[in-house]
């Protein structure tokens, strides 16, 4: 896959860390991501994955050093400038966070209603030809999210995103709880989001199909428990391809499902409790 661009600096971030009540999530972390590339980020549970989407977007800031965006530091920015540079950017959220009130035309068209200067008729085209891309027939458009399964909330979710035409797409867990097959029908629907539009793509997972599927680049963080103070969190950085051959032992636990060291771990810890 080609991940070339004019600017390799789109996101960056910069000795960057962030801390919740004095516990440190991430640490110092540094990487470039240019414009038009699709970054795959793995890891453990906990160890900062929808964290640094938050980041990259600016729900959060940064406890140290800086996140940037093309080339301003979200930091810098005044809350009107901060708004407007978030229109930018689309996120699929973990659950798709649809507003449960509203009907998924509603639901589609709210970022058009909120944003843009377009009468009805022309949300209404363009709500409907969202919802076609992501596969869904017109007949759901006067449903409400609980009248729908997981698979087709995630979608929906990502017309929501895609309804603005943004510059970059946040993808949190796209395919969490889906079946096999609805797995891949959001990793070719990621797929042809980015050969439809000019998109930068950063997707969390767990999934190694969509590792395969969709990643120019994938990177892995590890739990800073585990990890000695001087030790860098960012544990690989590669294609895909690399990443499978990795001499990297944690690389190589997590990609394969491998628990055997953590029970032994748990059952070491659970003798030394026994003998005390």
């Amino acid at each position: 896959m080609d991940s070339s661009s004019s600017n390799p600096n789109f996101l960056s971030l910069q000795n960057a860390g962030m801390a919740f009540n004095g516990v440190d999530i991430l640490r110092n972390i540094n990487f470039n991501i240019p414009k038009g590339q699709t970054l795959v980020v793995i890891g453990e549970s906990g160890c900062g994955k929808t964290v640094l989407l938050k980041l990259l977007i600016s729900l959060l800031q940064a406890s140290t050093g800086k996140v940037l965006f093309d080339g301003q530091d979200w930091c810098a920015l005044d809350e009107q400038r901060t708004n407007e540079q978030r229109l930018r950017f689309g996120f699929l959220f973990q659950g798709a966070a649809l507003f449960d009130s509203l009907t998924v035309f509603d639901n589609v068209a709210f970022g058009l209603r909120a944003h843009s200067k377009c009468d009805e008729k022309e949300i209404e085209k363009l709500v409907l030809m969202r919802v076609k891309e992501v596969g869904m027939k017109e007949s759901v458009l006067g449903k409400k999210p609980a009248e729908l399964s997981g698979g087709m909330k995630k979608r929906i979710g990502l017309a929501r995103a895609l309804i603005l035409k943004p510059e970059v797409m946040l993808y949190d867990e796209p395919t969490s709880g889906l079946d096999p097959i609805m797995t891949d029908v959001i990793n070719d629907l990621i797929l042809q989001t980015r050969k439809n539009m000019p998109v930068t793509s950063i997707v969390v997972t767990h999934e190694m199909r969509t590792v395969h599927k969709v990643a120019d680049r994938v990177i892995m963080f590890y739990p800073l428990s585990r990890l000695k103070p001087n030790e860098p969190q960012l544990i690989f950085d590669g294609t895909t391809d690399e990443l499978f051959k990795t001499p990297d032992l944690r690389v190589q636990q997590f990609i394969h499902g491998e628990a055997k060291e953590r029970t032994l771990e748990s059952e070491n810890h659970a003798n030394r409790d026994e003998a005390s």
